[in-house]
């Protein structure tokens, strides 16, 4: 595999989500070339106005700088969930673009013809000669704007290959295609006309992958790969998780924000336990969940997911009890207040590390464009700051000794205990464990 090597001292784990704004909206405002960034949405809320003003501010004041904000073409296009219809985010955007001028120009990448059969995944920042990269989106809850915080991964690289290729990607493969249509104006095509297209956007994917020159790695450096991944078959992103878990001799720690492994991380993650590598998973309480809905609130189906997604965590302790019980097994409950998790990636025996925005389940294995970055520290550079935020992660979280720590169906909700014994009777909870 291609790779570059970052200065140690150029590659850096921020805390959380204010140290994550507050780096973003600094960088916004020194840039002087260039602003290129991926997210699956830019929110109308405080959040998002925050950041397309700090966009249109940059704009306004140096005309050079390039500007391109690329986001998912569905999401952009539709409310919150349960929130009903409306223009989605894309109001927000035309009417900026109409108040403030042209020049920041936002994008909706069709991954599929339709949502629930994949969105665009990407993550990461081109800033400059910066890469700022987590699997957080733009809203209020991301980026911690008023009480709430979903707390995700924060990495930010200096380096200015990694960041050419990045943006290579968005520059010449995402912004020229036919598919990825401006959301920043009145008018906009239907997606039925887009359909061809978005098929061809698709085979291009699915044969693209970032490019770097080929260098050697320093011994003061890290080694970093950016990896693509799109699709069941010959996904470099799903590869290369597979060998990280393979390669794991003494520890593997696993972050995921819902426990729905596909078929072959958990293979690999059982043989793995097999030959006595200690596993360390962690994962959201169900209450830590984004889709959780309290039960003094109208339920609605959406919210029966942090259920769907405990019961397989509890089939998944019960069926390796003995390994949770001999330590070589642990299972990991984030939960802080009414906070949220969104945690990803992989750390491998103190050399390895994926930062990446795959929720590493069905979803992101088959369906949706998802991108990472590998990071190898041959030298052992990165130790404390990969310590210090297992640390900080762990800190909020509970170890489970047993699966009956946690909740079955018994004693949910009456609407939860319903939809999921439904779904069990007639074997769907297997299919929509597929598409989630």
């Amino acid at each position: 595999m291609l790779r570059t090597g970052v200065a140690a001292d150029k590659l850096r784990t921020l805390a959380g989500p204010d140290e994550f704004r507050d780096t973003l909206l600094t960088l916004i405002a020194a840039a002087r070339e260039r602003i290129l960034m991926t997210a699956l949405y830019l929110q109308d809320d405080d959040a998002g106005r925050e950041v397309l003003a700090a966009l249109y501010a940059v704009k306004q004041a140096h005309p050079s700088v390039r500007i391109a904000v690329l986001v998912d073409w569905h999401r952009a296009q539709r409310g919150l969930i349960g929130k009903g219809a409306s223009a989605g985010n894309t109001a927000l955007y035309a009417e900026m673009a109409r108040r403030l001028g042209s020049g920041v120009g936002i994008y909706g990448v069709p991954v599929q013809t339709r949502e629930l059969m994949g969105v665009m995944h990407l993550k990461g920042f081109v800033i400059d000669d910066a890469v700022l990269y987590s699997g957080a989106s733009l809203n209020d809850v991301y980026l911690h704007r008023h009480q709430r915080y979903r707390l995700d991964r924060y990495h930010l690289l200096e380096h200015r290959p990694l960041a050419d290729s990045l943006a290579a990607l968005i520059s010449d493969v995402l912004q020229g295609h036919p598919a990825v249509i401006p959301l920043d104006t009145p008018s906009k095509p239907k997606t039925a006309a887009l359909r061809g297209v978005i098929g061809s956007l698709r085979r291009t994917l699915a044969k693209t992958t970032y490019y770097l020159p080929p260098e050697s790695v320093d011994t003061g450096e890290v080694a970093v790969t950016p990896l693509l991944g799109l699709g069941a078959r010959d996904n470099r992103l799903n590869r290369v998780i597979l060998e990280l878990i393979h390669r794991a001799q003494r520890e593997l720690v696993l972050f995921t924000p819902y426990f729905n492994l596909p078929g072959p991380v958990r293979r690999a993650i059982e043989e793995r336990i097999r030959k006595r590598c200690r596993v360390r998973i962690v994962v959201g309480d169900k209450t830590a969940n984004d889709f959780y809905i309290p039960p003094n609130e109208p339920f609605r189906a959406i919210g029966a997911l942090p259920y769907l997604y405990e019961s397989n965590l509890r089939r998944f302790c019960k069926a390796h009890q003995d390994a949770v019980a001999g330590g070589l097994l642990d299972l990991y409950l984030w939960r802080h207040a009414d906070h949220s998790f969104h945690m990803k990636g992989l750390l491998v025996d103190c050399e390895y590390a994926l930062i990446t925005g795959s929720n590493i389940n069905p979803r992101a294995w088959r369906l949706d464009l998802e991108n990472g970055l590998l990071l190898h520290d041959a030298s052992g550079h990165l130790i404390d700051q990969h310590q210090l935020e297992l640390e900080r992660v762990l800190a909020r979280s509970r170890r489970l000794s047993h699966h009956q720590e946690l909740d079955d169906v018994s004693s949910y909700p009456l609407p939860v205990q319903r939809l999921v014994r439904r779904l069990a009777r007639t074997r769907a909870d297997r299919l929509l464990n597929q598409v989630l």
